[in-house]
């Protein structure tokens, strides 16, 4: 069964490199793409994904903060952190986010591992 995927990211340049790789691989679809969290809040209860790609920094709203309402919008969404600030992160503010994986921005096959262990 194909997995609905949404990247939320204001790099238009990691949007396209992860829609380009998850389009090569048969199970995952893209089902959308956010600019930022307020954008993803936006479209996320329209496009029901079954996994968010959420990067931390982004304007308007941080990635934390988007988890957060995701989360009360939806009790099993699959929320990963994909960001080059997750050293950053201190457990606790992680644990209460609602996000389900933190993973560095450097290590795609980490994220591919981590969205194939989630969605099982």
């Amino acid at each position: 069964m194909t997995k609905s995927i949404m990247i939320v990211d204001d790099s238009e340049m990691i949007r396209k490199q992860l829609r380009y790789y998850f389009e090569s691989q048969s199970e995952f679809k893209i089902c959308g793409e956010a600019v930022d969290g307020v954008d993803a809040l936006e479209q996320a209860p329209q496009l029901n994904p079954d996994l968010i790609i959420l990067d931390l920094a982004m304007p308007r709203m941080n990635g934390l903060q988007t988890a957060r309402k995701l989360r009360a919008y939806s009790s099993l969404l699959t929320i990963i952190l994909f960001t080059g600030h997750a050293d950053l992160l201190q457990p606790k503010e992680v644990a209460t986010s609602g996000v389900n994986a933190v993973v560095p921005k450097s290590n795609l096959p980490e994220l591919r591992q981590q969205i194939d262990m989630l969605l099982k």
